[in-house]
């Protein structure tokens, strides 16, 4: 009987995995690999959807993550700050109305519903040109503008001269 994997690495600390994972050993240790991660969070999310109570902060954090969007993303569509969002992951203090807005969204989102999906990929989008980043550089004598992936820590250096 093969033993079950605690799966930790999607920030729920109380998920088990029977089966749908390899592990080998490797010099390093032990290395496992999950099958179909994408439909196994899939599966978590819609089960979180339809929990009975209030989520907990790392429960809400996974959903969350579940859509792709960052604290200051969900808080732009929920109209709150993105302090407020931290404090509720943090504390387990998540507000009824959020908690349900999260999880409608999850499962608007899963269920294909194209205006849900539109609104997150509007603030994805923003998101991305907002944090971008300039990179100039000199090649050949010319300078050449590169727009390159950012971090909000590496946004205090929009323009970068090589």
């Amino acid at each position: 009987m093969k033993r079950k994997l605690h799966y930790t690495a999607c920030g729920l600390p109380n998920v088990w995995l029977e089966n749908g994972y390899t592990s080998k050993e490797t010099k390093y240790g032990v290395a496992v690999s999950v099958k179909d991660i994408d439909g196994l969070h899939k599966l978590l999310a819609t089960k979180l959807t339809e929990k009975v109570g209030l989520l907990a902060g790392y429960e809400f954090r996974f959903l969350r993550v579940q859509l792709g969007l960052t604290q200051e993303g969900l808080g732009k569509l929920l109209d709150v700050s993105v302090n407020a969002v931290s404090l509720w992951e943090r504390k387990d203090t998540v507000p009824n109305v959020y908690d349900h807005m999260l999880r409608l969204m999850v499962m608007a989102k899963f269920s294909g519903n194209t205006k849900i999906s539109e609104a997150i990929e509007r603030v994805h989008t923003v998101e991305k040109l907002v944090y971008q980043r300039y990179v100039v550089k000199a090649v050949d004598g010319k300078r050449h503008v590169e727009v390159v992936k950012s971090t909000k820590a590496a946004n205090d250096k929009l323009l970068e001269v090589a």
